[in-house]
């Protein structure tokens, strides 16, 4: 997730993608991405296992910005806000 401007990432993990951008895009919850109005989604992956996809969380968050950023780029070059696009994956 980021902000309208591009220049916060937040990184998480979630069992519905489509429920929980529409969580972040109204402000559901306090935290970091209702802070810095992470409304936006730039990049997902899908994994079977929760535990996979814990781990990569893990290992992405670890990560300098700049790795973050090739890897988003590498998905989605011109860093389009994918909210609508989940609907129903």
């Amino acid at each position: 997730m980021t902000n309208k401007h591009k220049n916060v990432l937040y990184v998480g993990v979630t069992n519905d993608l489509e429920r929980r951008v529409y969580e972040h895009e109204i402000g559901e919850y306090k935290g970091f991405t209702k802070k810095y109005n992470c409304h936006y989604l730039i990049y997902y992956e899908h994994f079977t296992h929760i535990e996979y996809a814990i781990d990569r969380e893990k290992e992405i968050k670890k990560w300098r910005p700049e790795k973050k950023d090739s890897l988003i780029s590498l998905f989605n070059p011109d860093w389009r806000f994918l909210n609508q696009e989940i609907v129903n994956l």
